[in-house]
């Protein structure tokens, strides 16, 4: 009968056999220049994937595209994230600006990014899509032009216009009902003949305005904003794109895992166990 207890315990318990997990790349830079297009954001993957007791698992965090000068008229696209290889997150697509007077499509990514006055950036459609296309900027320097925005991991970045940039598309949110989003694009660079900066896309892109690029939020693989115009001449920095994320959760009725490197920060809350990691590289074993 003794036996027969422990064996029934045993079943119901088990060993850790799966774990969920969150993949946000770097987000792309806006370009620097004039009007240029917001940074696509870092792409984002979710799921569950099985995993042994007792291996050890690998992860890198891609970081954000650096800060462009504003003489860059295509933004840094950000690094890709990944868990043991097993799926990757792509990171974000510059945005594209101003070239002597001639337009710049965004660089293509996780999303894409936004451009000034040509296509926006392609996302990475899958399966599994990661992130969206960013939008066309407005290009007419005789009156004014704006950036478009970066696309997001949940929507398409806007379209430049007359009197706005285009805002960043929005992220998405993980886990479902926390509120919480990664991976918004950047917003378009405005124009000090009229034309405001867009919004950046919720899930830590940048807002722009008609000065230099505010940068992606870190670890949330936002867009970088595109440079504005600020006056007759004057071209502005784009901002950097927001470094990634790698996230691994699993009900906490299982135990810790046995050892990390990377030094994640480890929650306890709402039934699971988390392990966050915002270095560039890590591990974990369980």
């Amino acid at each position: 009968m003794f036996a027969a207890k422990n064996f029934f315990f045993a079943a119901i318990s088990g060993a850790l056999s799966s774990v969920e997990y969150l993949l946000v790349a770097g987000g792309g830079a806006g370009a620097g220049g004039i009007d240029a297009g917001g940074g696509g954001a870092g792409g984002v993957l979710s799921g569950s994937t099985a995993i042994s007791i007792g291996t050890t698992y690998t992860i890198a965090v891609g970081g954000g595209g650096a800060s462009s000068s504003s003489t860059t008229y295509l933004g840094a696209s950000g690094s890709n994230s990944t868990f043991t290889g097993l799926t990757a997150a792509v990171g974000g697509g510059g945005g594209g600006g101003w070239n002597g007077g001639a337009g710049m499509a965004g660089a293509n990514g996780g999303s894409g990014g936004g451009s000034f006055g040509l296509a926006g950036g392609t996302g990475t459609a899958g399966p599994p899509r990661q992130g969206y296309n960013g939008g066309v900027g407005y290009n007419n320097p005789v009156v004014l032009a704006s950036g478009g925005g970066g696309g997001g991991a949940g929507a398409v970045g806007g379209a430049g216009s007359g009197t706005a940039a285009g805002d960043g598309g929005v992220g998405v949110e993980w886990p479902t009902g926390s509120g919480t989003y990664y991976g918004g694009g950047g917003g378009g660079g405005g124009d000090y003949k009229g034309s405001t900066g867009g919004a950046g896309g919720t899930g830590g892109g940048a807002t722009g305005t008609t000065g230099a690029g505010a940068s992606g939020a870190a670890n949330t693989g936002g867009g970088g904003a595109g440079a504005g115009y600020v006056s007759s001449g004057v071209f502005s920095t784009g901002g950097g794109g927001g470094s990634g994320v790698v996230i691994v959760r699993y009900p906490d009725s299982y135990a810790a895992a046995a050892s990390t490197t990377g030094s994640p920060t480890i929650t306890v809350a709402g039934g699971y166990r988390t392990y966050k990691f915002t270095a560039s590289s890590g591990s974990i074993t369980f």
